[in-house]
């Protein structure tokens, strides 16, 4: 059985390729992918770009990942051609590209296309030898398994999405993830924290979609005040507070249990902020039997009332 295309792929396209950090990117015209089995080729309509990209590209943050490389994150695309062995995606229905690849028979060697090779032998062989290029290319090549099919006729023409409003999808993933883990339900109250970057704000949204009641954590009082009129005017509805973060965690926990019982927590601290309080504050409010999702970098975090008031704990990571 041969591979399925909608038109021949061209032989080559245009890729922005780091080849060493010094350098950076330049657009270089690299040859285009084939299909085999358990594989799609996709052209890219909208590639997601992180608020760090430039930090992780430059060196800055210390990612691993081989060079040289097509950059890439997360994608929005339309399915060109696919492998002798798939059985529903076609060529011309539109996709989210995950960038989370996973081996086929050992799924705990995982890696980030493009971001970071992972942390195992068999992941970053994974991310040297077979899935090596990210999304910013005119095509790229990646597993069937992380083609994830979009109802294009739904989101684009009933509700009047983009191509780069679906983009969206990558930041509002990563929170659902967590979420889903520790099994928000509607009504339930959860703080975010911290709320105002780009994951945080995510799980804002999120949580207020999944019928919850949001405590917002941040720094910024004006960022948190735009995120409250932001939520309100798209989900008037919603119910969702604000809290500073002050850094005196007596403070803070004061100002959270001025909102009353909160089951729940979900933490996306990045790695520069690891050393902050705002979640042992959080934790300490916890009811009894309520859940954190742990998905940043907080140091330290483990409180007695953990134990005492068996609290879940979940850990996860994001990009």
């Amino acid at each position: 059985m041969s591979s399925a295309e909608a038109a021949p792929l061209p032989k080559h396209h245009r890729a922005l390729v780091l080849e060493t950090i010094e350098e950076g990117f330049k657009v270089k015209t690299v040859p285009t992918p084939r299909p085999d089995a358990g594989s799609a080729v996709v052209p890219i309509l909208e590639a997601g770009v992180l608020s760090y990209h430039r930090e992780i590209y430059s060196g800055e943050r210390h990612h691993d990942f081989p060079k040289p490389i097509v950059g890439g994150l997360s994608a929005i695309a339309r399915i060109a051609a696919v492998g002798p062995d798939a059985m529903v995606l076609q060529p011309g229905q539109l996709v989210f590209m995950d960038c989370v690849i996973r081996a086929r028979d050992h799924p705990d060697s995982m890696f980030l296309i493009a971001i970071h090779e992972g942390m195992d032998a068999g992941s970053r062989r994974l991310g040297n030898e077979v899935w090596r290029d990210g999304a910013f290319a005119q095509y790229m090549k990646l597993p069937l398994k992380n083609c994830i099919p979009l109802g294009e006729t739904r989101l684009c023409r009933e509700l009047g999405y983009n191509f780069r409003e679906l983009m969206y999808l990558t930041y509002l993933m990563v929170p659902f993830g967590g979420l889903r883990d520790i099994h928000l339900e509607p009504g339930e109250t959860i703080v975010v924290c911290p709320a105002t970057g780009g994951f945080g704000g995510a799980g804002v949204q999120v949580a207020i979609a999944m019928g919850a009641r949001v405590i917002a954590m941040g720094r910024n009082e004006k960022e948190l005040a735009r995120l409250k009129e932001h939520v309100k005017k798209t989900s008037p509805t919603a119910s969702i507070e604000t809290v500073k973060m002050t850094g005196d965690r007596e403070t803070d926990v004061a100002a959270l249990k001025a909102f009353g019982t909160i089951d729940a927590i979900i933490d996306l601290t990045p790695p520069f902020a690891c050393k902050s309080t705002h979640l042992k504050s959080a934790i300490s409010c916890l009811r009894r039997g309520g859940r954190c999702s742990m998905m940043g970098y907080v140091e330290d975090v483990i409180h007695w009332n953990v134990i005492a008031l068996n609290i879940a704990l979940k850990r996860e990571t994001y990009v």
